[in-house]
């Protein structure tokens, strides 16, 4: 039998009540009188001082976070959220990670990451798809499609396939303003996610 083994559980079985006091203390970060920042175990009412917990983060950004990092947005609406934190917390960095970068050059990332960086210091008023144009008969007017050359009626045409955003627009302003800026943001869908690109 090892005598050593004896004496090492010996000296972890009198650690633990040292390391279960570790674990359940707290440290609080508090705020002095003078607005520096102090340190302790104790309640900060108890030093005369207020609570300094760290800014909580922007509404749906932890969320957004944790979904991002795990997988990109599969859904148009996680896509159109992601945007809305990007933009709202003003970070390029977040918004970059949207972009489908493929085949994109050195000096065409620097170009698109200067394009990023103004949408994020705009502020944002609404996201809206932009859908693909109608296309219109080039030997039709739009009234003459309901009929065919002889006048008589033509057959109803069958429902209108469902049309798919091609786009989002940006709607914003300009910083300090009220005047008006768009940005408009293509869609692709590669990797079984949606991305945006300029």
């Amino acid at each position: 039998m090892n005598l050593a083994f004896p004496a090492v559980l010996a000296v972890v079985l009198a650690s633990l009540p040292v390391l279960a006091h570790a674990q359940a203390t707290r440290v609080n970060r508090c705020a002095d009188a003078q607005g520096q920042s102090v340190y302790t175990d104790r309640p900060c009412d108890s030093l005369g001082a207020r609570s300094r917990q760290p800014p909580p983060a922007p509404a749906g950004a932890i969320a957004q976070r944790d979904t991002l990092g795990a997988q990109c947005p599969r859904r148009l609406s996680e896509l159109v959220q992601a945007v809305q934190t990007a933009v709202a917390t003003r970070d390029v960095n977040r918004l970059s990670t949207l972009y489908l970068w493929g085949a994109v050059s050195d000096a065409g990332a620097q170009r698109i990451l200067g394009q990023l960086e103004s949408v994020v210091r705009r502020p944002l008023v609404d996201v809206v798809p932009v859908y693909p144009q109608e296309v219109v008969d080039a030997g039709q007017s739009p009234a003459q499609q309901g009929s065919d050359a002889e006048g008589t009626e033509a057959p109803d045409p069958e429902a209108p396939a469902r049309r798919h955003p091609v786009g989002l627009r940006l709607e914003q302003t300009l910083p300090g303003s009220a005047t008006r800026a768009a940005t408009v943001v293509g869609l692709r869908r590669q990797y079984g996610c949606f991305w945006i690109t300029l």
